[in-house]
């Protein structure tokens, strides 16, 4: 029910205002929401807080659907795995700074792990709706801590969230947009 509430009204929303704050200005239109973040600095004064709020609504939720699965969890394999490993130690650190970082996310926001401009991951927190392609990061994978992800099933209890998350991982998409990350940064 939250995740069919959460999909089906807020990220329905992020969409239609998104586009809305793009929509007088044509030549922006050809441009993926990625792109629009990466530039943000760049469009028209007057939409940047639209488009950095709901572009970065838009692109975190779109990246939080395509990394959860029902067949979910267990270990990351393949290249990511060889990452983890190499940047925390093994995965279970990995695991233990990702949910430090989202537990200790004051209010609302994200926790991600991201693949830095060097070309090394990182745990990171983004607070609102903010995307790591602000800050030059690409996101490999990310934990939506706001609320209205996880309160009506887990209410104040972010850290059993958080635990249970883990379940539904998939690994697999996480593995192809690490793959990714690497063509586009090196």
């Amino acid at each position: 029910e939250t995740m069919q509430f959460h999909h089906d009204k807020h990220y329905a929303g992020y969409i239609k205002n998104l586009n809305g704050a793009i929509a007088k200005y044509p030549e922006l239109k050809e441009k993926n929401a990625e792109d629009l973040l990466r530039s943000l600095n760049t469009l028209p004064e007057d939409i940047r807080t639209a488009v950095q709020n709901n572009g970065g609504s838009y692109v975190n939720h779109k990246m939080f659907w395509e990394i959860m699965t029902p067949n979910g969890g267990g270990e990351p394999e393949g290249k990511i795995a060889a990452a983890i490993n190499e940047s925390f130690g093994n995965f279970d650190s990995f695991k233990q700074k990702f949910n430090a970082a989202g537990g200790g996310r004051f209010g609302s926001g994200w926790v991600w792990l991201v693949l830095g401009k060097g070309g090394k991951l990182k745990v990171t927190s983004t607070p609102n709706q903010d995307s790591p392609f602000l800050t030059g990061d690409y996101p490999i994978m990310g934990n939506d801590v706001w609320e209205h992800a996880y309160y009506l099933k887990y209410q104040n209890r972010r850290g059993d969230y958080l635990n249970a998350w883990w379940n539904v991982v998939n690994w697999p998409e996480v593995n192809r947009r690490y793959e990714l990350a690497i063509a586009l940064i090196a």
